[in-house]
């Protein structure tokens, strides 16, 4: 059977590490899977590294550009398996999350990318978040982000990745919405197959690194816009990026800046959700901070 190799980007969360990596280690999988943990920005902890007959965990250090990009590409360097596959630190593979992406990927030889349902953990309660879909093209990504695919669902050919439709870049501003670029280039690339099953769990709440870092937000969210210009060709996808932004900056107090990415989206699209969103915060009628729990109360995000 294939070694999968499955990466864990960390920084200063030791007791949540130590569940993603249990997790991983007790995955059904039959094959053999190593982890390679790699500290970002952070004191490696060599403690977590162990072995079996099956699994291994070894401890890496970032050796890219700091943050998730760089960390994720230093350990798809050092893997050794035929598949590599990503997991947040805050969060938790189900038992069975790598022998259903593998299976999948057999019965598709064509496919490069694979993504699986998650559930969403917010403040204890969990939120179920299937797809719907069995596979996702690069139009249809263009039109939704799909925050059902998260990176702890991701799971590749690693040959796909290092020859092909490249590697995570390092240069979006703030490593925001990397992730999302990442899907944008693969899909290009061939369409990502998905298993209908919450095989995740993601875990939201403060510890996100990019938690209510609306600045962060605007520039990555902008430097994607400009990067693919198909957006124009899907007014419902460029809307919705026009609407993020439009929160972000109304967020920031930049109402200049807010309105000119609410009204854009608007001619876009009339009806994106997040334009009143924007406006209301304006107005002084709601705060980002009430508006973001009340939706990840739901298992939902801007």
């Amino acid at each position: 059977m294939e070694t999968v190799s499955a990466i864990i980007a960390t920084r200063n969360r030791p007791e949540m590490l130590a569940e993603a990596i249990t997790a991983v280690m007790e995955q059904s999988y039959a094959g053999t899977i190593e982890v390679l943990v790699v500290f970002d920005q952070s004191v490696p902890d060599h403690s977590v590294e162990r072995r079996t007959a099956s699994r291994s965990v070894r401890v890496l250090t970032n050796t890219h550009r700091p943050g998730l990009a760089g960390a994720r590409n230093t350990g798809i360097e050092a893997a050794v398996g035929t598949f590599v596959a990503f997991c947040d630190d805050d969060d938790v593979w189900l038992p069975h999350k790598v022998a259903a992406q593998v299976a999948l990927l057999a019965q598709r030889p064509n496919a490069q990318f694979a993504t699986c349902d998650i559930s969403v953990q917010y403040n204890n309660e969990l939120h179920l978040r299937p797809l719907g879909l069995d596979s996702i093209s690069f139009s249809e990504l263009l039109r939704d982000r799909h925050t059902e695919l998260h990176p702890s669902t991701f799971f590749m050919r690693r040959r796909a990745v290092v020859e092909g439709f490249g590697m995570v870049s390092e240069e979006v501003p703030g490593g925001f919405g990397e992730d999302y670029e990442f899907l944008l280039r693969a899909a290009r690339s061939a369409p990502i197959v998905h298993v209908p099953q919450p095989l995740t769990m993601v875990r939201w709440g403060n510890q996100s690194f990019f938690f209510q870092r609306w600045q962060t937000m605007s520039d990555g969210l902008s430097w994607i816009l400009a990067k693919y210009p198909e957006f124009e060709g899907v007014p419902a996808g460029s809307a919705r990026i026009r609407g993020q932004l439009a929160f972000a900056n109304a967020a920031l107090g930049h109402r200049g800046a807010a309105l000119r990415w609410a009204v854009s989206a608007t001619q876009r699209n009339p009806l994106e959700l997040r334009v009143p969103l924007a406006l209301a915060m304006m107005c002084g009628l709601m705060t980002p901070e009430r508006i973001m729990a009340s939706l990840h109360k739901r298992g939902r995000g801007i």
